[in-house]
């Protein structure tokens, strides 16, 4: 595996071991999330990173494409979150840590493992 796309798989492992280390002493309550704009803040730089080193390892190897799940989604947010700041909707990033960075998590462990 090319040393870049490892220090990004390794890049989207820390952020996302980040956001779950946010909810370690408490539950995931969507309530408590959206009240609190610190906490919203730090978990929407976090998904920021994950979409760079998406969009950085995809750049690098379009196989990888296939061996990551919304891909192009991820690289999407990302863009959202960054440009389109004002539009952003605590619904919407509230779905992705539940739903959808579990999932995003097991892929990038695996992808990892394979170094």
């Amino acid at each position: 595996m090319d040393e870049k796309i490892l220090k990004y798989l390794y890049d989207i492992d820390f952020a996302i071991s980040e956001i779950d280390s946010y909810f370690i002493n408490k539950p995931k309550d969507f309530n408590a999330y959206k009240q609190n704009t610190m906490l919203k803040r730090a978990i929407e730089r976090d998904l920021e990173i994950i979409g760079e080193a998406v969009n950085k390892i995809i750049k690098k190897d379009k196989n990888y494409l296939d061996k990551i799940s919304e891909a192009t989604s991820i690289i999407g947010l990302r863009n959202l979150v960054i440009h389109a700041y004002d539009s952003i909707s605590d619904e919407n990033i509230w779905a992705v840590i539940i739903n959808h960075l579990p999932k995003l998590k097991s892929e990038i462990k695996i992808l990892i493992s394979l170094k």
